[in-house]
């Protein structure tokens, strides 16, 4: 298992965008890990989101917090070496995106990043064979992603456990994170089938208090 455990990283997807620099601001300020990027292109997935540059402008706004960078697109090898400009501290992308994975990673790990690799809820873990004992985390989506608000496919909960004991039997230190509908009601069982680190976007910006809202979070892991 990771040292650290119980990694909370609001997705600011569901945060204000005419006041994104306050948006952050204030939800690190209430107990957040990690802030999490969720990049879409309107081609590998539907929707368009954020790029390299609102990184950048958070980071010059002082977020020192881990930023976590999820690409959903192909290709993705520039705006790899775009976000690890702009101060990415992890990113992770889809295998099937790039047309050489075992690259991508490197490329990752060789611009000063943590790799990661992201499997929707129809993708086999099977996919991570050739790249677990390389990586800093996997990413399991639990909703199919292109949208925000979705919620939670419970069949994910079985891939979060054969995941787990993969990495616990290799003895790997490698994160495992869960995005798709996280809430307080169901990151018990999602803690407890042994993902480590939760994205959540909804449950947190949708509350007017983020304090209450983290902190409902973390009295609900296993």
């Amino acid at each position: 298992m990771p040292k650290q455990k119980n990694i909370i990283a609001p997705s600011i997807l569901s945060a204000d965008f005419a006041r994104l620099g306050e948006e952050v601001t204030n939800v690190v300020e209430a107990g957040a890990d990690w802030i999490h990027f969720d990049v879409m292109d309107n081609h590998f997935v539907p929707n368009l989101t954020v790029g390299p540059m609102v990184c950048e402008s958070l980071r010059k706004n002082n977020i020192s917090c881990p930023i976590d960078v999820h690409l959903m697109v192909q290709p993705v090898d520039d705006l790899i070496k775009m976000f690890a400009d702009s101060g990415a501290t992890s990113i992770t992308f889809h295998p099937e995106a790039s047309n050489d994975p075992a690259k991508s990673l490197e490329l990752i790990k060789k611009l000063g990043c943590q790799p990661g690799l992201v499997l929707n809820p129809d993708i086999s873990l099977d996919v991570l064979d050739p790249y677990l004992s390389d990586i800093y985390m996997v990413l399991l989506m639990s909703v199919f992603p292109g949208f925000g608000g979705q919620k939670f496919i419970p069949n994910v909960l079985d891939k979060i456990k054969n995941l787990r004991q993969q990495i616990d039997k290799k003895n790997l230190e490698v994160r495992l994170e869960i995005d798709g509908g996280v809430n307080s009601e169901n990151i018990f069982d999602i803690s407890s089938a042994g993902a480590d680190t939760f994205v959540a976007g909804s449950a947190i910006f949708n509350n007017e208090n983020y304090s209450n809202a983290i902190k409902n979070l973390r009295d609900n892991f296993f």
